[in-house]
């Protein structure tokens, strides 16, 4: 009987205690962030890697075999158009050419003579004095010395033509950024012309090459605004646009690119050949729209924690949706979006400019249920039932 009694002033203690804690239930409290729909401007940007260039870069090697005999320029040498910048031996030029006029003039006496003798022979062909075959063999021959004269002419010429290659003029306005030769050395065209310079037209106005992944090469048209930046100049950024999209793919490690070419003003001459530019491709700008942070558009009040027992919630079924709080009462507005740019979010149709949405919402005590007055609280009206702070168990 003794432990029935027990039991059953145990299960009242129970009830006293959950009957106790819901009429003295905590009021609940939440604390709102808003986010204001503004006009700003939004991009959609991709990112490459590139290399600056000159816009006009000239290699300038010689025709002719030989050796350097006079450099007039150096590294960063400033220079005009049809400026001489080296030379070559002419000696061996000069030989070349006059045993070629040599031939010329002994071309030229055959050819001569041979021209006389035709006439004649066609004379006394016409007055039937000699034999047809008499005839044809003084024209043969006069066609050979013809054809042999007209051989000898050429290749003066180009016994010439090679001798004023020996003088290597600028072809270009500009600067000399690479010399690959000094004075003395003997340079070879047996198969390919060798490069000596390499002259820049103006490095006022470079360009950068940049190497776009064939997933973004999509979006990179003509035109586009471009920032970049380089190791050389951590701190600043530069600007220039697409200039053109070049539809030949590169594949390196499996990976594909294309080269996009990117103006790059350089008035001050701080971005030199060279150099790699960390670029940024705007592929898409919209200016004066109205915005909101994405954050806005993913809050959700019915989510766990966030509704109170007094709170109402009109909600609704579109794919997209801001939040309002008035009181009580949360509000769902249906809007459009449009593009997305980093934490903000385009919204197309269903607010105005200024209007605030709830952001988010953190949930805790309402003001005034301190430490303080739960302290006073629970010393004031705690339950006979329950064990007390520095006295022993329940109820005897």
């Amino acid at each position: 009987m003794k432990k029935i009694i027990i039991f059953g002033l145990l299960l009242l203690a129970a009830a006293f205690c959950a009957w106790w804690f819901l009429i003295h239930e905590r009021p609940f409290n939440a604390t709102y962030a808003f986010a204001t729909v503004e006009r700003t401007t939004l991009s959609q940007s991709i990112t490459a890697t590139g290399t600056l260039e000159a816009v006009t870069k000239v290699d300038v090697g010689t025709q002719v075999s030989g050796i350097v005999s006079h450099l007039y320029v150096d590294y960063n040498s400033t220079v005009k158009k049809g400026q001489v910048i080296a030379e070559l031996d002419r000696t061996n030029l000069l030989s070349e050419l006059s045993s070629k006029k040599s031939a010329l003039a002994a071309s030229k006496s055959e050819y001569d003579y041979q021209s006389k003798n035709y006439e004649r022979q066609k004379k006394l062909h016409e007055k039937m004095m000699i034999s047809d075959a008499d005839f044809e063999n003084a024209e043969y021959t006069y066609m050979r010395a013809k054809s042999s004269y007209e051989v000898s002419k050429n290749d003066v010429a180009k016994a010439q033509t090679n001798l004023g290659y020996a003088t290597i003029t600028s072809p270009i306005d500009g600067i000399v950024i690479s010399k690959d030769v000094e004075e003395g050395q003997t340079v070879a065209s047996s198969f390919s012309t060798p490069t000596l310079f390499v002259i820049a037209q103006d490095l006022r106005d470079m360009q950068v090459i940049a190497n776009v992944d064939e997933a973004d090469i999509g979006g990179v048209k003509e035109g586009q605004r471009v920032s970049f930046s380089v190791d050389a100049y951590p701190e600043e950024t530069f600007n220039g646009k697409v200039r053109q999209v070049r539809q030949e793919a590169t594949t390196t490690s499996n990976v594909v690119t294309y080269e996009v070419v990117i103006t790059a003003p350089n008035p001050e001459l701080k971005l030199k050949p060279g150099l790699t530019a960390n670029v940024t491709i705007f592929t898409v700008e919209k200016d004066s729209v109205l915005a909101i942070s994405s954050k806005a558009l993913r809050f959700n009040p019915t989510s766990a924690g966030m509704v109170g027992k007094n709170d109402t919630v009109f909600d609704c079924t579109a794919k997209h949706k801001l939040w309002q709080r008035d009181g009580h009462v949360f509000r769902a507005r249906a809007v459009e979006v449009g593009m997305i740019s980093g934490t903000k979010t385009e919204i197309t149709d269903g607010v105005k400019e200024g209007e605030q949405f709830v952001l988010q919402m953190t949930t805790g005590e309402m003001p005034g249920a301190n430490n303080a007055n739960k302290h006073d609280n629970e010393k004031k009206e705690t339950s006979p039932f329950m064990p007390q702070r520095g006295k022993r168990g329940g109820p005897r």
